[in-house]
């Protein structure tokens, strides 16, 4: 028998304070028309001051544990992945088992955008070993308190918000026939740093910094690395383009969504797509995006899903799960 990581439940929360086009436009120059024809975003959720990414965290933590059956004494292990910790140290993921009243172990990932994949991985990988039965992966991004509000071209693109899933170990035959994640592939190239990075930090300049990105390269090495992850994916589980039923992407641009799918024959119908509501989330947009799809129904139990991210770094990643 083989071991593997099956998700068992997914929750979300998104802050209440909705920020339209038309909001952002009285404060930069701006306007509706420009952000729908360059990115499809029509609005994002921005966290109320005082409200932090842990804060965050914990409320889609809860409603994924909810959907999952399980309780605090279930979880042995939290990782959350995020780009916008509420300190320096220490982990987020610390303060949110402490809010839950779990034991066992928690740790942040930091992989940007690709956060949530890498922290799915990793999660694997301890189930798979035996160092965890049930996992609780957060994305949570607090994005906004790393904004340059003044900055037309990186504003407009980002929100806040978490998504969270369960995972747990369950016993399969080692096909592709399994439920759970069936392969994952991670990449970086920090060669790519100047094109997104935050021009802060503890020890560069001791201050948060801002947000930079030439959004015009980051989106051409989109392009071209999340269809080569996805072939990976797909060539380690044999598995054809043509039988895949959900792809739940990281939610940049509507454009990068479009042209992934093309290239996969892939149909407009079977992407998951939130950007429009949610703008750019960095870790928590594909738990964002899976939570919803889960939810209202058009993800079942049996379909082939993948999962794929770049962020800076640059990183990116793809998981395969048959759900």
């Amino acid at each position: 028998m083989t071991v593997r990581s099956r998700i068992i439940g997914c929750g979300s929360y998104l802050p209440a304070n909705v920020v339209t086009n038309d909001d952002l436009a009285k404060r930069v120059d701006t306007s509706d028309e420009w952000i729908v024809a360059r990115t499809g975003i029509r609005q994002r959720h921005i966290a109320a001051d005082g409200e932090t990414t842990s804060d965050l965290a914990y409320e889609a933590a809860i409603k994924a544990m909810d959907h999952a059956g399980v309780t605090a004494e279930d979880i042995d292990l939290i990782i959350v992945a995020t780009a916008t910790p509420d300190n320096t140290f220490p982990a987020t993921a610390t303060k949110v088992q402490n809010r839950l009243g779990v034991t066992g172990f928690a740790f942040d990932v930091q992989a940007v955008c690709s956060g949530f994949v890498y922290g799915l991985t990793t999660a694997d990988m301890y189930i798979r070993n035996g160092q965890a039965k049930t996992a609780l992966v957060i994305g949570a991004e607090t994005f906004s308190r790393i904004l340059d509000w003044e900055d037309r071209r990186t504003c407009v693109l980002f929100g806040d918000g978490a998504g969270a899933v369960v995972v747990q170990a369950i016993e399969g035959a080692g096909t592709i026939d399994d439920q759970g994640i069936l392969a994952s592939r991670l990449h970086s190239d920090g060669s790519k740093y100047e094109l997104l990075y935050v021009d802060g930090g503890p020890s560069a300049t001791q201050t948060v910094g801002h947000l930079r990105m030439e959004g015009k390269e980051v989106f051409r090495h989109a392009v071209t690395n999340l269809a080569g992850v996805i072939r990976e994916v797909l060539a380690d589980t044999g598995i054809d383009a043509s039988e895949i039923d959900w792809l739940v992407p990281h939610q940049a641009n509507r454009r990068i969504l479009d042209s992934t799918a093309k290239k996969f024959g892939i149909s407009p119908d079977k992407v998951v797509v939130t950007v429009d509501r949610h703008a750019n989330t960095s870790a928590a947009s594909i738990p964002l995006a899976l939570s919803e799809a889960v939810h209202d129904g058009r993800i079942q139990r049996g379909d082939i899903v993948i999962l794929e991210a770049m962020g800076g770094g640059f990183t990116w990643g793809a998981s395969l799960v048959r759900w």
